[in-house]
């Protein structure tokens, strides 16, 4: 005598296909702002930042005075300031002249590489 065994029925899923998102169209305002950014010139760079004391050191190219709002954009950081604390040597001044590396102090952080435009 042979045992049949009883086939079991398995119903096979369908796969779910899985749809990408559409991507989000950029506002007006998201357009104006990175466009705003290409136009301008960078007036310096930033070589180090002091994250104990908030201090950038900034190679200008070009003069800048104490008080002029300054523009930080990176690849993580975009934000503008204003500069009331800028030293050289320890010592406050009222302009950064070009080719000087200037201290400035700031409220938010930013990286090495960093470009600083007039705002």
């Amino acid at each position: 005598m042979a045992v049949k065994k009883k086939k079991k029925l398995v119903k096979k899923r369908a796969k779910k296909v899985s749809r990408k998102p559409k991507p989000k169209k950029k506002t007006k305002a998201a357009v104006k702002k990175s466009a705003s950014a290409k136009k301008m010139k960078p007036v310096g760079k930033v070589t180090h930042y002091y994250a104990h004391i908030k201090v950038a050191i900034v190679k200008f190219n070009t003069k800048v005075k104490a008080g002029t709002e300054l523009y930080f954009k990176g690849a993580t950081t975009d934000f503008k300031e204003a500069s009331k604390s800028m030293q050289f040597d320890h010592e406050p001044v009222a302009s950064a002249m070009p080719k000087k590396q200037i201290g400035i102090k700031l409220k938010k952080r930013v990286r090495e590489g960093d470009l600083v435009y007039k705002a």
